[in-house]
C-alpha cells in the first residue's frame, strides 16, 4: 500500500514530507560476526557470551548474520527495499583493538567499503559510534566506572570522524547508554554484570563525558550532524493515587530524565536522589552544566510503555510494572502500545523544545513462521510497522520536527542476551545457512520508503 493512501491522515491532508528519511537500523555485534578477524580485538560481549552462561542456548555473536562477509548481499536487499538510510554501528575493537593505541588498518577499511557501497546505492549512512560493544582492554580496565573510558572513546571517535567524515553526514555517539547502566552496572544482566545500583551514577556520568568529548571531537573535526540514540519508555500511574503517581516519577526520572535532562539542559533530575539514595553523590554543578554539549538531532527509541505503581520492593525506582490484561505484547513481553509514541515525541517538544527528532529504532520480535514461496507472512509485524507510523505521522501535525524512522531491525539478528530465539528483523535469516528472505513487513516498509 503506498504511503500517501496507508498513512496519510485525509481529514488534516498529512502526509509525510518528501525529504522524510525511512531507514532500517543494525548493530555491530548482533549482525557481523568474524569478531576477531583482520586483526581486531575482543570486546566485553565477546567475553561474556563464551564465559558468562547467561545468553539463551548459549548463543554466540561469532557469525551472527555474517555481515561482515555478506555486506554486499546486504546492502544490494537494502537497495531493493527502497531504503534511504542505513543506520549502523562501529566495532570499536575492530577499529583500535586494545581500545586506544595502535589503529587497525583493516577495522577502518571495513566500514570505508561500507559506506562507499551504500553512498553508491543511493543509501545515507547513520553512524553509531558505540553500541555496547566495549573493547575488553577497557573493561578489564574498569568499563565506565574508569573516567579515562571517556577520554579513549572521544581519541577514537575523533579517529573515525576524520577517516570517514566526508562521506558520513550523521553521527550518533552512543546508543541507549540507560541500558549500558540499568542492564551492565545496576542489574547484572548484561556485561560487566556488576549489580551494584551503587555503581550507576559514575557509569551514567563517565557516558555523559564520553559523548560530551565526543561532540567537541566531531566539531573539531568538522563532522557533520552529531546526535545520540536515547531509548525512551512513557511511564503512566496505575492508578490516580498519590503513591503511583510518585512511583512513575521515580521510574521517568530513572530511564528517561537521567539522561536527557544532562545531555540537553545540564543538569540532574533532582528524582534521582530519591532512586538511588545514599549512592547519589554531589555533583560539580559545573561539570553537569558542560555536558550539555549542542547537538544537531535526537535519536529515539521506542518500543513499547510501563504502567507502574509503588511497591517498595521493585529495586531502586520503587515501581513495579503493572501487566496490562487484553492488550497485545510482542515476544518480548513488551506491549504493543503506539499511543505511547505519540506521547513521548510531544513530552520531548514540550521540555525540550523543537530539536530536530529521528525515530532511530521502532519495531518487534514475533514467532515468525519460516520461508515458504520466497516470503515470511509475519502479519503482525506488517500491523505493528503500521500503527506505529501512524503514531508518528500524528505528531506532524502537532508540530514536531520529525525527520526520520528507521526500522529496528534490518535482519533477524543477535538479540544479546536472548540470542537467537527472537527475530526482529525485516528480513528472515537462517542461521545456519544464512540465507536472507524478505518478510512481508519488509515489502511493507518497501512500499512506505518508495511511495
Amino acid at each position: 500500500m503506498p504511503v500517501n493512501q496507508g498513512l496519510s491522515d485525509r481529514a488534516a491532508g498529512q502526509r509525510f514530507p518528501d525529504s522524510f528519511v525511512w531507514g532500517a537500523a543494525t548493530s555491530a555485534y548482533q549482525i557481523e560476526g568474524s569478531p576477531l578477524a583482520d586483526g581486531a580485538g575482543p570486546s566485553n560481549w565477546h567475553r561474556y557470551v563464551h564465559a558468562s552462561g547467561r545468553v539463551v542456548n548459549g548463543d554466540t555473536g561469532d557469525v551472527a548474520c555474517d555481515h561482515y562477509r555478506r555486506w554486499r548481499e546486504d546492502v544490494a536487499l537494502m537497495k531493493a527495499m527502497g531504503l534511504r538510510a542505513y543506520r549502523f554501528s562501529i566495532a570499536w575493537a575492530r577499529v583500535l583493538p586494545a581500545g586506544g593505541g595502535r589503529v587497525n588498518p583493516a577495522g577502518l577499511a571495513f566500514y570505508e567499503r561500507l559506506v562507499e557501497a551504500l553512498l553508491a546505492a543511493g543509501i545515507e549512512p547513520f553512524v553509531t559510534l558505540y553500541h555496547w560493544d566495549l573493547p575488553l582492554a577497557l573493561e578489564e580496565r574498569g568499563g565506565w566506572l574508569d573516567r579515562d573510558t571517556a577520554g579513549r572513546f572521544a581519541d577514537y571517535a575523533e579517529l573515525v570522524f576524520r577517516r570517514l567524515g566526508d562521506r558520513v553526514r550523521h553521527w550518533l555517539t552512543l546508543n541507549e547508554p540507560w541500558v549500558v547502566v540499568d542492564h551492565g552496572y545496576v542489574q547484572a544482566l548484561h556485561p560487566p554484570a556488576l549489580g551494584d545500583p551503587a555503581s550507576g551514577p559514575e557509569a551514567a556520568l563517565n557516558l555523559l563525558r564520553a559523548h560530551a568529548l565526543a561532540v567537541q571531537a566531531g566539531r573539531a573535526a568538522g563532522a557533520g550532524n552529531i546526535g545520540i540514540a536515547i531509548n525512551l519508555e512513557p511511564k503512566y500511574p496505575h492508578t490516580d493515587g498519590e503513591a503511583d503517581r510518585l512511583a512513575a516519577g521515580r521510574a521517568h526520572a530513572y530511564m528517561n530524565r537521567q539522561f536527557l535532562d544532562a545531555l540537553l539542559l545540564g543538569l540532574h533530575p533532582r528524582t534521582l536522589a530519591e532512586v538511588y539514595g545514599a549512592a547519589w553523590p554531589r555533583y560539580d554543578e559545573a561539570e553537569v552544566r558542560a555536558l550539555a554539549q549542542p547537538i544537531d538531532f535526537l535519536g529515539v527509541n521506542y518500543y513499547s510503555r510501563a504502567v507502574v505503581r509503588d511497591d517498595p520492593r521493585a529495586g531502586i525506582t520503587r515501581a513495579a510494572a503493572v501487566p496490562q490484561a487484553g492488550a497485545e505484547h510482542t515476544e518480548m513481553g513488551w506491549e504493543v502500545f503506539p499511543d505511547g509514541l505519540t506521547d513521548t515525541l510531544l513530552w520531548l517538544k514540550r521540555r525540550y523544545g523543537d530539536l530536530p527528532l529521528y525515530i532511530t529504532e521502532n519495531g518487534a520480535a514475533f514467532a515468525d513462521e519460516e520461508p515458504a514461496n520466497g516470503v515470511v507472512e509475519d502479519p503482525r509485524r506488517e500491523d505493528y510497522l503500521h500503527r506505529h507510523l501512524r503514531a508518528a505521522l500524528a505528531v506532524l501535525r502537532q508540530g514536531v520536527d520529525l525527520r526520520g524512522y528507521f526500522a529496528w531491525s534490518l535482519l533477524d539478528n543477535f538479540e544479546w542476551a536472548f540470542g537467537y530465539s527472537k527475530r526482529f528483523g525485516l528480513i528472515h535469516v537462517d542461521h545456519r545457512t544464512q540465507r536472507r528472505t524478505l518478510k512481508r513487513s519488509a515489502l511493507a516498509y518497501a512500499s512506505y520508503a518508495q511511495r
